[in-house]
């Protein structure tokens, strides 16, 4: 019987590769309200469905005065990763305060917790937001959350690339699931290794913002397959030196999520 936490991805989608890239239109965008637009790279509708107890990873531009009135959620962790602007965030715990770019948010939400997220300022505000099944042994746990500024986030040089441990790896951030997450920026034509993945790991890597490159290793030398905000790569343990290399008029910024195995 299937679980929460096992990988669900549609049939034939990922190919035997040890490093894979998506176009961010292989994915969905949903405009469901006029204050809302997301991108799901994971859960939704998108051909990869669940990752190894990460049910969600959607990119959400959220409209000024606008956003998510008190909800409920249970069973689950819940990363909040701002691109832009300042997110609003109460809940029931008593839990309050403002979230803004390269701020890091977790909450916690046991057996049940309500929030609401709103944007309560005259400038848009843009998200990642990552739902992971809270590993079984933590599940009776009460709810509660926290937030973790980029200045105290574990920082290093990859390459040309500013990269910062977000979950794991040092990070301040407690973790109630099993993986580790990275954030990464590369300067204005610089460039960065991909960092791969463990044995006993997969990584999803999620571009943010800017443009750049990657050379795939089953590409032609003189051939470099172009990268732009919502791409995806997809890569396995055993993947050779990938280099990503930004544009040379804007820096290129990704999340690397190296989860429990995922890929068939």
């Amino acid at each position: 019987m299937p679980t929460l936490s096992d990988t669900v991805i549609a049939p034939a989608f990922v190919a035997p590769l040890a490093v894979q890239h998506f176009a961010a239109g292989v994915f969905p965008s949903l405009h469901p309200v006029d204050w809302l637009h997301s991108h799901f790279a994971v859960g939704g509708w998108s051909p990869l469905q669940r990752l190894s107890g990460m049910l969600t990873a959607h990119m959400t531009a959220i409209a000024p005065h606008s956003g998510f009135t008190w909800h409920p959620h249970r069973g689950l962790e819940i990363y909040t990763w701002v691109l832009e602007g300042t997110l609003h965030h109460e809940d029931n715990t008593g839990g309050e305060g403002d979230i803004g770019p390269g701020e890091l948010q977790r909450m916690f939400s046991g057996r049940w917790i309500e929030h609401q997220e709103l944007n309560l300022s005259p400038q848009p505000v843009r998200v990642i937001q990552i739902w992971f099944v809270a590993d079984y042994q933590h599940q009776a746990l009460a709810p509660h959350y926290q937030q973790v500024g980029s200045g105290a986030l574990p920082r290093r040089a990859v390459g040309d690339a500013a990269v910062y441990s977000l979950i794991g790896g040092g990070s301040p951030m407690d973790q109630h699931m099993t993986g580790r997450l990275t954030a990464a920026v590369v300067p204005p034509g610089g460039a960065a290794p991909l960092e791969a993945p463990l044995p006993g790991e997969d990584l999803f890597l999620y571009i943010t913002d800017g443009q750049g490159r990657v050379r795939l290793p089953e590409a032609a030398p003189e051939a470099a397959t172009p990268l732009g905000r919502y791409d995806v790569l997809l890569a396995r343990p055993a993947a050779p030196a990938v280099s990503l290399t930004a544009a040379p008029d804007q820096p290129l910024r990704y999340l690397s999520f190296y989860l429990p195995s995922f890929l068939p």
